[in-house]
């Protein structure tokens, strides 16, 4: 569950249980969390060589569940009442009653499919309310704080397109690009087409293109003088970007591209890609200009 920047330990996740703690560690632990309850035995081999493999596959979780070890042995009472009459026996506690469960040793892909099936009635841990208070941050100005929001996010879970784009989108804000860069470089294989890295992706390209961009005036004389300019009028759209008059870049760059949607290998259509990446989905800008975009394609 996402509580603070620390990574679970594995004593926090695996713990020994006895029959004074089990209403707590398991009963009421699995209100908030999944709890999987292995009952084993020091002279089973089997349970030997199954609790290893499942501890490996709660700790790989990252704190999506825990694990409570109970030695039959010793807790009687607790075996007796949940009916265990072998060992191991696998049971899941969630929201205070057993959900699933499995007698005997499993293969280690098993193991991680009950584990992961377990972790999935839980959610994501809060990782998506705290992505959008991240966001929030990054909307108010608080870009450092958002970096490391996101960053603590990406500490549980590694592969999160919603907060591995948003920490690339607050180093950009802080001004980093090189930052920004190496984090684009690096980012994961699985996500590395998610909308909000390739938004972020966008995002990098633009500023580094603001910083190359000509003078307006200039660049807007040079297109009355002569409409046909077309390298101008992409460069004059560039330079609207970079000044933060987004709408009008965009109308540029669709005019640009209905006077020849070919040239320069389609350089209109690509720029316009580029800032509806940069931009949310549902932004009005971006709405309106792929409609008008497509019925050019189309028409």
């Amino acid at each position: 569950m996402f509580a603070s920047d620390a990574k679970p330990a594995p004593t926090e996740l695996v713990k020994d249980v006895s029959e004074a703690d089990f209403m707590s560690e398991v009963v009421e632990k699995s209100m908030t969390v999944p709890v999987i309850v292995d009952f084993w035995a020091p002279w089973c081999g089997p349970c030997r060589q199954l609790g290893p493999a499942l501890e490996a596959a709660v700790t790989e979780a990252r704190g999506k569940v825990v694990m409570a070890k109970v030695n039959v042995d010793e807790n009687q009472a607790i075996a007796g009442q949940l009916r265990v009459q072998s060992i191991p026996t696998v049971y899941a506690f969630w929201q205070g009653q057993p959900v699933d469960g499995f007698q005997g040793a499993l293969p280690g892909s098993e193991l991680k499919k009950f584990v992961e099936k377990l972790a999935a009635l839980a959610g994501d841990g809060g990782l998506a309310e705290a992505v959008a208070a991240a966001e929030a941050m990054l909307a108010e100005g608080a870009a450092e704080d958002a970096a490391e929001t996101f960053a603590a996010i990406l500490e549980e879970e590694p592969e999160n397109p919603e907060a591995y784009g948003g920490l690339v989108r607050a180093h950009l804000a802080l001004g980093d690009l090189d930052k920004a860069d190496s984090l684009l470089a690096a980012v994961p294989a699985k996500i590395v087409s998610a909308g909000t890295v390739e938004g972020a992706r966008a995002q990098l390209a633009l500023i580094r293109q603001a910083a190359e961009a000509g003078p307006l005036t200039e660049l807007s004389a040079a297109i009355e003088a002569d409409p046909g300019n077309h390298q101008a009028r992409l460069d004059y759209a560039k330079a609207l970007y970079a000044a933060g008059r987004i709408e009008e870049a965009v109308e540029q760059l669709l005019d640009l591209f209905r006077r020849d949607r070919d040239w320069n290998d389609g350089a209109a259509k690509t720029q316009l890609f580029t800032i509806f990446d940069a931009l949310k989905p549902n932004d009005p800008i971006v709405q309106k200009g792929r409609r008008r975009l497509s019925s050019m394609i189309f028409a």
